[in-house]
């Protein structure tokens, strides 16, 4: 054990995990490239949980971080923002929500905290429906609608949440459906949900794409049925597109445009790449809804002047360099690859995605029963050939999850795939 790492174990609580048998220190980074404290370069396909999202060290983020950092650092929203109104502006305009407000905080967690508060009390009601496999973050309400047990470490909770069918495709009760089928079964699931529980809901949180669930998605449009339902009782949609948003899903800007046809959710959570790893996140909704507290609030930290230069310089990079097309492109080039890089692994049930959010579920072969244990190998197989990648997946952490950051190029996602090539032979070869 290194010093650094015992160190980590004396002052930091057991359950804050640390990847590999010897874990990592990332010192520097540049591109899609990181380096650790050994000098060892890696090509990193996780972007520190899909939040490095146009490139390390980005020139445009770290001379807007130093410029603002020179004038102010601090002010809370006491005070007129002006890099605060700016990247609000250009997000409510990107939302796709009419008459939006925005409010900023620092993570994916307190972001889905706060729809969470704003739901409830523009519904005057605690009752949630959340997705089974589902994950929202680490505090108490955000737990609370984690369909994910392995991620939800309390059964307490202030919130009565109710769990639906729809978030995993290949797995559960409707499988074996067609996608017109599952959808019909799944929104009568949910209207039975709705008529066992009986009561006001205030909303449904859903991710468009399930993140640590190990990147499993709907049929396209699942979402706008479930809209049609919940419009009729007035309970609101919050898509929690934490991981989904800014264009990584290539096809899509907001992952819930995969399900647009009932029109923009009425909640839009957001957070990770928008920073490219400096702490922002954010709701943005109606302003109906956003406006429903009858309290004082402020936030401290969330809006912060570093973190918004930070934010909309890497947005402007985002957008001139069509990073969105950038992972249609490179990311349908990967998928396609890894395919038939695990076509012949019978250790491999499904590799699946879309744009540069691509999962390899992983299981004993000859069986659907998850295999944990090939995916911790994979992960150090990988990162000995210079690969960094991430895992999740249900209960099981049995998926392979690879997010590099959107500027990723052909010869990158080729060098990326010849690795994970590599490391699945090794750690997948029969004792």
């Amino acid at each position: 054990m290194t010093d650094l790492h015992a160190r980590t174990r004396a002052v930091l609580p057991d359950w804050l995990a640390l990847y590999y048998r010897e874990p990592l220190e990332i010192t520097h980074g540049e591109g899609r490239h990181v380096w650790d404290a050994e000098g060892n370069r890696y090509l990193d396909f996780f972007g520190g949980i899909l939040t490095t999202m146009t490139a390390h060290a980005l020139p445009e983020v770290t001379k807007a971080i130093a410029e603002q950092a020179g004038r102010i650092i601090h002010s809370s929203t006491l005070y007129l923002n002006r890099p605060m109104v700016e990247l609000a502006e250009r997000i409510a305009s990107l939302s796709g929500i009419p008459d939006a407000r925005v409010f900023f905080t620092t993570s994916g967690t307190e972001a889905n905290d706060a729809a969470l508060l704003l739901s409830t009390a523009y519904r005057q009601s605690n009752q949630i429906l959340a997705m089974r496999n589902s994950y929202h973050g680490r505090s108490f309400s955000a737990v609370s609608i984690t369909g994910n047990a392995a991620w939800s470490p309390t059964s307490l909770s202030p919130l009565a949440t109710h769990y639906v069918h729809g978030g995993v495709r290949g797995r559960g009760p409707f499988a074996d459906l067609d996608d017109a089928e599952f959808t019909r079964a799944c929104v009568a699931d949910l209207h039975d949900v709705l008529g066992q529980a009986g009561g006001r809901f205030a909303a449904l949180i859903a991710e468009p794409v399930q993140g640590v669930g190990g990147f499993t998605s709907p049929p396209d449009g699942l979402y706008a049925a479930f809209r049609e339902v919940l419009a009729e009782r007035g309970i609101l949609w919050i898509a929690d597109e934490v991981q989904t948003g800014w264009g990584r899903t290539g096809d899509h800007f907001w992952g819930w445009q995969a399900h647009a046809q009932s029109g923009p959710p009425d909640l839009l959570t957001f957070a990770k790449g928008i920073g490219n790893g400096m702490s922002i996140g954010g709701v943005v909704g109606r302003a109906e809804v956003m406006n429903c507290l009858d309290a004082n609030s402020i936030s401290t930290f969330g809006g912060s002047p570093v973190t918004m230069a930070a934010g909309l310089a890497n947005l402007t990079h985002l957008l001139d360099h069509d990073l969105q097309g950038n992972a249609r492109r490179v990311g349908g080039l990967l998928i396609e690859r890894l395919r038939a890089v695990c076509a012949q692994q019978p250790g491999v049930r499904e590799v699946r995605g879309r744009g540069l959010m691509i999962g390899i579920e992983l299981t004993h072969p000859g069986t659907d029963r998850a295999d944990p244990e090939a995916a911790a190998r994979v992960l150090e197989e990988a990162r000995r050939g210079g690969l960094l990648i991430g895992k999740g997946g249900g209960h099981d952490t049995s998926v392979l999850r690879i997010a590099p950051p959107l500027s990723l190029t052909v010869a990158e996602a080729e060098e990326g795939a010849a690795i994970l090539a590599r490391a699945l032979n090794e750690a997948l070869r029969p004792a």
